[in-house]
């Protein structure tokens, strides 16, 4: 007797795609990674057997259409990993695809996006300047020639990003003068973020800097001493902006007609009228204002920092980006938001590379551990990184102003060690400190609103300390990266104990920093031999990279003192 035939399929295990990782809200925004570290992707697949998945991905491009796939792995139970080697910048998708011999492959559900970008976007160390204060004449407006000419005291701190504040013609009207006074005296040079007179705007350069041919000649030499040009983009304008004239829709009006000018409070800034990114025309303005990054990316820039960019609509930079990658898939976007937390996350899920952070408030070693704990250990490792800046133009801590030169140490130490991404404000190196008003942020004499000509080797700088920092970093693969920071035991509530392992485990770097600038601190450490293939009571042997001192460790605890006069900080490879 013949049985009924069982419909196609019958019997047979169900595939079912669980839990793929990462993905952002169900594939609504992109990852992030480098083009020197692997896209790695898991997946559950329950009651399957024999299934041999892969994970597929290709660039978006007109001439790629094509998926590539590499196989996956069962990595335990029913979970699969499989990585893919992405070289090349630019947007990615992927997804994963499961088979069984005499089936059809069954795919996930939804492509996934990664923004692949160079490392730079993950680990470098910026440096922050006004090109107009790097003369040495009192009272005489820099050049790009003498910025050039300050290239290699930077290199050698260190630093492998240059950063340039606005470098086009600032507006007569409503000009601030010195310490932001509403009323700018003969000759004072204004604030760079009010872009534009009747010599031009957003692409055009201020004729005391030079000329465009010199700003190119800069960029070049900077890229042979082994620097990246990053430069600031506002979509403010001043007044005399011939915007202002030409598209009197793209701004915004008073009741009696005057142009607004901008405002964050509880700061105003009457030298300033931000854009209105939903006029009537507003295609033909979103497209303005990315033929400015264009502009500059065709001038050899790669990358911008984008101020108050929370300011702005989110999908307004959604389209930016994607529209310059699209052109110029290797630039890096880094975002200047402080004011809202949720809208710095935002930011980073619509595909800014990198973003300013909290770390420039954070001193304490428990709020420290619980906002690192927060950017590494959790999703928002695979979108958002941050950038420890310890000081800008706007933001001279509390700590720095009271701290003197201990406090200055051990916040750039910290800073380059916790965070493969840091910055400095120029002066910074010079121990720079003196506030408009005690208690509050805001510089004296602050280069946004005049020109200052330094002596970059005063005594008592501490170049030669930061520099010797930056080699480390360099040096040391470990602090490269981003998402392998640990936090460990200390036993004093001043000393904030962590470490780092490289991708390939052979580069193993743990760090003390005592956070408090005013006393020395002695406290037990905990080192997780574990982690390092040594047991409890093994010796192995151990080099401090600051002051250079081998020295033989044994077991889990240890005693460490760090006096802030001398060296706040302590860098272990083990």
């Amino acid at each position: 007797m013949t049985g009924k035939a069982k419909p196609a399929g019958a019997g047979q295990d169900k595939i079912t795609i669980r839990n793929l990782y990462p993905e952002i809200a169900g594939g609504r925004y992109p990852i992030k990674r480098e083009t020197d570290r692997p896209l790695e992707v898991t997946f559950d697949l329950p009651g399957v057997k024999g299934a041999r998945p892969r994970l597929l991905y290709r660039m978006i491009s007109p001439e790629e259409r094509r998926w590539s796939s590499v196989p996956m792995r069962r990595s335990g139970g029913i979970t699969f990993r499989g990585e893919a080697t992405l070289p090349d910048p630019g947007i990615y998708r992927y997804t994963v695809e499961v088979r069984l011999p005499g089936r059809e492959p069954v795919r996930y559900g939804r492509e996934l996006e990664v923004y692949v970008e160079p490392p730079r976007a993950r680990f470098a160390a910026w440096y922050e300047l006004f090109p107009r204060s790097q003369g040495k004449v009192e009272g005489e407006h820099g050049t790009f020639r003498d910025t050039e000419r300050r290239l290699p005291d930077i290199r050698r701190m260190g630093f492998n990003v240059i950063y340039l504040p606005p470098i086009h013609p600032i507006g007569k009207t409503n000009r601030k003068g010195k310490n932001n006074s509403l009323t700018a005296a003969p000759g004072e040079p204004g604030v760079p973020w009010s872009v534009g007179d009747e010599t031009g705007g957003h692409t055009a350069v201020h004729p005391d800097l030079g000329t465009l041919e010199d700003f190119r000649r800069f960029v070049r030499s900077a890229k042979r001493a082994g620097f990246e040009v990053a430069l600031d983009f506002t979509s403010n304008c001043s007044p005399d902006h011939p915007w202002v004239r030409e598209h009197p829709g793209w701004f915004f009006y008073n009741p009696d007609g005057t142009i607004r000018y901008a405002e964050n409070p509880p700061k105003k800034y009457q030298d300033v009228c931000p854009l209105n990114f939903y006029p009537e025309d507003r295609e033909a303005m979103w497209e303005a204002v990315r033929e400015i990054f264009l502009f500059w990316a065709a001038n050899g820039v790669g990358t911008f920092r984008v101020d108050n960019p929370h300011t702005k609509p989110d999908e307004f930079w959604e389209w930016l980006i994607r529209e310059v990658k699209g052109v110029y898939p290797e630039t890096v976007f880094l975002a200047e938001a402080f004011t809202d937390y949720d809208h710095l996350e935002e930011l980073a899920r619509r595909g800014f590379s990198q973003s300013y952070s909290y770390f420039t408030w954070r001193t304490g070693k428990n709020e420290l551990i619980e906002y690192f704990l927060k950017l590494t250990g959790t999703y928002l490792k695979e979108f958002l990184r941050v950038n420890c800046f310890v000081n800008t133009p706007d933001i001279l801590s509390e700590i720095l102003q009271q701290g003197g030169k201990p406090a200055f140490m051990l916040r750039v130490a910290l800073a380059a060690t916790i965070c493969p991404l840091y910055g400095m404000y120029s002066g910074y190196e010079l121990l720079e400190n003196e506030p408009l008003v005690p208690g509050k942020e805001s510089y004296l004499d602050s280069e946004k609103y005049q020109i200052r000509v330094r002596d970059w080797n005063r005594p008592g700088n501490i170049k030669s300390y930061i520099a010797k920092l930056n080699r480390i970093r360099e040096r040391n693969p470990a602090l490269q990266y981003y998402d392998n920071l640990r936090f460990f035991s200390s036993t004093d509530d001043a000393i904030l104990f962590y470490g780092k392992v490289s991708p390939d485990g052979k580069n193993r770097i743990l760090t003390a920093v005592n956070l408090d600038p005013f006393s020395a601190h002695t406290g037990r450490i905990t080192v997780p031999v574990e982690l390092f293939g040594f047991s409890s009571d093994q010796k192995y042997p151990v080099r401090e990279l600051i002051g250079g001192k081998p020295t033989t460790w044994r077991g889990r605890e240890q005693y460490v003192t760090l006096d802030p006069k001398k060296n706040p900080a302590a860098i272990w490879r083990i």
